[in-house]
């Protein structure tokens, strides 16, 4: 009994301190500089002409609450923190009724954050989940309390949140959503807008109807508990049947919002942007968006892929001497969905993956005319494993061709049988030396392609043989400075040698042969029906699975990567593969329009040879197609081609069928 009685006057001891240390840290907040809150976390977003395309919290689109619909803040209050005008920034009963809910469960199913702690955190705070950003969060939700009224927080907190779509603020969202002002929505507009922000991906009605309107339920019942609404103006709200309008003012574009969300994946990235924004009054982003390319790629992905069907694309177009990105699109419609498959997917690339492994062969001996038998082949290994890959079609040349050929053709024989004389290790280490950092598999039918790769990893790859040999970083933000003019970080990105120069001049022409009409035998260059659409020249593979279909090209000035295929893997229709290619060839041909048809400079290592295309032998008089090729000085053909690599290929490692 006496036990008890301590243990009471000592927790009644506790709660007085802890009421005392509140009081004063309340008191030590208001005597402090109130936070600015109507420049913090302010993100503008330049392009390359210094041209506003993105303007976050710092919108003109600013309501006042007294002009907004009396739903939307009811709604908010009745959703978000129906304590709020009571407490002092925390709910401390609703933290520890949400702390036993959590507990009990052994999940997190409850949140307790009060609409002040979630605007310190829309305002001034990263959202990585680490005990110092949510010391700091506590913080800043005291200062808000401290200097401003309920009102001035509500008001600030609706017209910063983020309602999905690139969309920030009420008054954006109601004219994005509904094409009115804040002030003139319904009950149930409202009750559907403030369901969003909970998460704007899964409770938009514009990506989900069924899971939006299972929110704005939630929301219609906690007003009908909090005696907002009647249960007759619930039924009426819920069962009205919304016309969504799903656009912008200015709609220039519905798939800038995947660049602007890659330029906030690299901010996090750098160290000396401050983590939180409370003291830089905001942020210039300036970036390397090129606006006009990106208008373009939307317009050829509107273009060619029909609005009933559910394929997805990713593109990304780079300067390949810098990294520099200027153009990138993460999905057909940010507004339709906001995955960017630009920056977080990966897929497998097929034949984009051999690049790497000729640029092996050709740094271990091979040259352009070096051959391989094009036929029907059973790899048996030591282990008594057999591997028996296809060519595209099935189509075989029965004869020896040279690696150009194999290259125009995409040979899936030629390249296995080269993969498996060099050994596995070399593909790998080049992929590895120009920034591949996927941990790819040793296996026999890695140069097809059967690993998963992002986009900007293989753009990134490609560059190294487009600028001669040199890995470079892909990045999208040139500077960036605070509120009060100082630059916090300039982008002064610098290549790496990785590659020797004259070998990727080869391959470059090499990569030439997939639209060369001399390369056409008993088969076709897997491009050839660009061979006529190309104004300038371009090394270009492109990449075919059942599912995936990529085209990477580029010369000395831009690279362009695009990928086409379905979010779930679902088999891809003969008829779909021309999407790709297409959207590429508008892509590059527009951007280099006008501008010289520049290639690169012969190293002085370098010799041209007139050869026939598909042996690779040196050409005769008698040749009806002669092709030049480029090979190191000293190692050009003459005379019989056939190498000693397969006669050791067909000893040690392979057994044709």
């Amino acid at each position: 009994m006496k036990k008890g009685k301590k243990i009471f006057k000592f927790l009644i001891i506790i709660i007085f301190l802890l009421f005392i240390a509140r009081g004063g840290v309340y008191v030590y907040a208001k005597i402090t500089p109130a936070p600015v809150i109507n420049r913090a976390n302010n993100l503008t977003l330049y392009d390359n002409n210094k041209k506003v395309f993105f303007q976050g919290s710092g919108s003109k689109k600013w309501i006042s609450l007294n002009k907004m619909s009396k739903y939307i803040k009811d709604a908010t209050i009745a959703a978000e923190d129906k304590n709020f005008y009571k407490h002092h920034g925390f709910d401390y009963l609703r933290i520890i009724k949400a702390s036993i809910t959590n507990v009990s469960n052994k999940s997190v199913e409850q949140g307790a954050s009060t609409i002040t702690q979630q605007y310190a955190k829309n305002l001034f705070l990263n959202f990585d989940k680490t005990w110092q950003r949510k010391w700091k969060e506590m913080w800043y939700t005291i200062e808000l309390e401290a200097h401003y009224s309920k009102r001035e927080i509500l008001e600030g907190y609706l017209n910063t949140i983020n309602y999905g779509h690139g969309v920030y603020g009420i008054e954006n969202a109601s004219r994005f959503y509904f094409n009115k002002s804040a002030s003139d929505l319904t009950l149930a507009e409202a009750t559907m807008l403030i369901g969003i922000p909970k998460a704007p991906s899964i409770y938009s009605p514009l990506i989900n109807k069924e899971k939006a309107k299972e929110r704005q339920l939630i929301i219609l019942n906690s007003m009908v508990k909090n005696k907002m609404i009647t249960r007759k103006e619930k039924k009426e709200a819920y069962n009205t049947d919304l016309i969504y309008y799903g656009k912008k003012e200015s709609e220039e574009l519905s798939t800038v919002m995947y660049y602007y969300d890659a330029v906030l994946d690299e901010l996090k990235t750098i160290s000396s942007i401050p983590k939180s924004y409370s003291d830089s009054k905001g942020l210039k982003i300036y970036t390397y968006l090129d606006r006009n390319s990106q208008i373009n790629l939307e317009e050829s992905i509107k273009k060619e892929i029909p609005d009933s069907s559910k394929i997805q694309t990713s593109v990304v177009m780079m300067k390949p001497n810098s990294g520099r990105i200027i153009a990138l699109v993460g999905g057909r419609d940010y507004n339709k969905s906001e995955y960017n498959r630009a920056t977080s997917a990966k897929r497998q690339v097929g034949s984009t993956m051999k690049p790497y492994l000729y640029y092996a062969a050709l740094e271990n001996g091979f040259t352009p005319s070096t051959t391989f038998t094009s036929e029907k082949t059973t790899f048996t290994f030591n282990n008594n494993k057999d591997y028996a890959p296809n060519n595209y079609n099935n189509i075989y040349g029965n004869k020896p061709i040279s690696m150009a050929t194999a290259i125009a053709y995409s040979e899936n024989i030629y390249a296995v049988k080269t993969h498996v004389f060099l050994g596995s290790e070399a593909l790998i280490d080049v992929a590895k030396r120009v920034g591949i950092n996927e941990e790819l598999e040793d296996i026999t039918s890695l140069p097809l392609g059967t690993e998963e790769i992002n986009i900007i990893d293989m753009a990134k790859g490609y560059s190294a043989f487009a600028n001669l040999g040199n890995k470079v970083s892909p990045h999208l933000i040139k500077k960036v400075v605070d509120g009060n003019g100082k630059i916090l970080y300039e982008d002064k990105h610098k290549g790496v040698v990785v590659l020797n120069k004259s070998l990727c001049f080869i391959l470059n022409n090499l990569l030439t042969s997939t639209y060369d009409s001399n390369y056409i035998d008993y088969n076709y260059p897997t491009a050839i029906n660009l061979e006529n659409k190309l104004t300038h020249k371009y090394a270009l593979k492109s990449g075919t699975t059942d599912t995936d279909n990529w085209y990477i090209g580029y010369n000395k000035d831009i690279i362009t990567a695009v990928w086409v295929g379905y979010d779930d893997n679902k088999k891809l229709k003969k008829t779909e593969y021309k999407y790709g290619q297409n959207i590429w060839l508008n892509s590059v041909e527009t951007y280099e329009k006008g501008k010289t048809n520049e290639w690169y400079k012969i190293p002085n290592n370098v010799l041209g040879v007139l050869v026939e295309p598909i042996s690779g032998r040196p050409a005769i008089e008698t040749d009806k197609k002669k092709k030049l090729v480029y090979f190191i000085k000293g190692t050009e053909p003459e005379g019989e081609l056939i190498t000693t690599f397969e006669e050791k290929l067909n000893r040690d490692l392979v057994k044709a069928s």
